[in-house]
This record gives structure tokens, sequence and C-alpha cells, in this order.
């Protein structure tokens, strides 16, 4: 068992439950809304996203890793709101998304790494909430230069405090194999290491080559099918069972990449977002563990990648 930090102060690994491994309570940008308050209405943003919350919490849902980097608009402020309100864990995250800021363009790796750190001991900002999980992300054509410093500060930050990380990929063009050479580069425990979005592609070798290296995959972009080339929810659930029947059930994590539909800047966005999810954080509940079950799938592989594998990952 060990402490891992939430929104409101850290608990034991044992009490993470029913987890899902790759979500947002928001989205936005770094600085929108000191910047243009009123822009959106901050308060109504929280009661959606407690509203969904709650209604995840009541289908079991116990913990979300919320992987939202300051670059994505992180209100730990608004996290701990909607965490208190509705009962469910959330783990924040330092790191940067794809947004790479000017500041770390050419940095020194060691100074940004620095700066994971602070988030992880100290606390994000002036909150006292110290960071539970260090996210970095890479996407079509592979790592560029800037998105390079971000993940070896990543992994730097990861070596000194223990911290997981939690990577966003392109399966399609493999991104993840390159994020484990550069991880394992910088002496990184891969059973540290989570290759997330691994689900935007079939590739069943891709994956399972992933998975011999000794990474945790998330399969996270639930209900899929957000572009033309990346398969719907009943494929990715298909090669969910095919990486179960292969020996890898103890490896794997589920979740959704989902955020409140409210955030979205026009009516017909938001419209969109609830078509393409009407099920929100419990699509995965609903949905694609019924279907597996269908498929042949024991109920110990559900509990092992809904309950067991988020625990262990912060535990090996």
């Amino acid at each position: 068992m060990s402490q891992v930090n939430t929104v409101l102060g850290p608990i034991d690994s044992a009490d993470m439950g029913f987890t899902l491994s790759h979500e947002h309570i928001t989205l936005g940008a770094a600085g929108a809304a000191a910047t243009y308050p009123g822009f959106q209405d901050r308060q109504a943003i929280a009661d959606a996203a407690t509203a969904a919350l709650s209604e995840a919490h009541a289908g079991g849902v116990r913990t979300i890793i919320d992987v939202t980097t300051f670059d994505l608009g992180r209100d730990v402020a608004m996290m701990q709101e909607v965490s208190r309100r509705s009962g469910v864990h959330a783990i924040p995250c330092t790191g940067n998304h794809l947004s790479v800021p000017r500041i770390f363009w050419g940095a020194p790796v060691d100074r940004v790494a620095a700066l994971f750190i602070k988030e992880i001991e100290e606390g994000i900002e002036d909150s006292g909430v110290k960071a539970g999980i260090i996210k970095v992300a890479s996407d079509r054509g592979g790592i560029t230069e800037n998105e390079e410093i971000i993940l070896r500060a990543a992994a730097r930050a990861c070596n000194a405090t223990g911290t997981r990380i939690s990577t966003h990929t392109w399966s399609p063009d493999r991104v993840g194999e390159e994020q484990v050479r550069i991880l394992r580069e910088e002496g990184v425990d891969l059973n540290r290491v989570y290759i997330g979005h691994s689900n935007d592609d079939t590739d069943v070798g891709y994956l399972v080559g992933l998975l011999e290296e000794g990474v945790w995959l998330g399969l996270d972009r639930y209900p899929g099918g957000r572009t033309p080339e990346t398969p719907q929810w009943e494929r990715r659930t298909e090669v969910v069972k095919q990486l179960i029947d292969a020996g890898w059930a103890h490896r794997l994590m589920l979740s959704h990449d989902h955020s409140t539909p409210v955030v979205q800047p026009s009516e017909d966005l938001r419209r969109e977002r609830e078509e393409f999810n009407p099920d929100g954080y419990l699509f995965i509940s609903r949905n694609v563990l019924p279907r597996l079950i269908e498929l042949g799938a024991a109920d110990a592989d559900v509990q092992a990648m809904m309950v067991d594998n988020p625990r262990r990952f912060f535990e090996d």
C-alpha cells in the first residue's frame, strides 16, 4: 500500500477503488480564466462537472486520474470543489501537454524537471496540492524537439521522486515506442510508465511490444472514433479482449479521456460532445465492461483493469 496524492490530500492506494486512468474534470487554456474572466461561467462548469462525477460515483467510480496540465487550463481550486462535492477522488498532475510554452523551448532539461519536482514535493502554484502523476504528450509524426525536453524532464522528475508518468500518444504512428526509448535512455523504471491512448489503433503486435518493454497500457479513448481513421468502441473492446487472451489483463487500464461538455465554446460543440458520449464517465461501465463479459472476459479481468491495476501502478 502506498500514499497517493489527490486534490484533497493523500489517500492510501487501497482506497482508490474503481479508477478511470485518464480523464479531465474540465479543459481550457493556460491563464484564460484570469486573462479573460467571464468568457466562461466557471461556476456553471463546476456544477456540471460535479453533477457528472456525482453520477459516476453513484455508478461505482471512486477515483479519476486527472491529467489536465497547466497548458490545458488546470484549475486546482475547481478540482477540489468538484471532488469534495461529488465524492470522487481526483489525482492531479504536473507536466505538460502538446502546447509547450515558449519559455521551455530549448531550455535545459534539469530546469524544467525542477518545476515538476516542485509541484510534486511542495505543491501546485500556491494551493499546497501536490501532484500525484506526471503528464507528457507527443502526437502525430512523433516527438518534437521541445516535446523531448518535456519528456526528459518528466523522466528526471520521476527518477527523483518516484512519481509515475502518464503519456499522451498517437498510436497509429507508434509514438509510444519513441517515448519508451527516451525514457529508457533516462534510466526510468518502465514499471512507472503508463503509455496512454493506445487504443486509437488495432495493431496488437505494437501493443504487445510495448507491454513486453514493461510499461502499463492505457486503453483510454472510449467511445472512440473521434477521427475517421480511429476505431469505434466495439472494435476497441475486441482488441482489449485480444490482449486479455494474450495474458496481459494485469497490465491494462481503461478510461475515456472525457471532460465536462459544458466547457465547449459553442452550443453546437457541446451538443456534439454529449451525443458522442451520452454516458460520460460511465460509458465503460455501461457499455464496454458488459461487452467484454459477452466476449468471454472473466470478472477477474474486469476487476484487474478497473481496480487492481491502477492501485498496483502506484504501488509496484
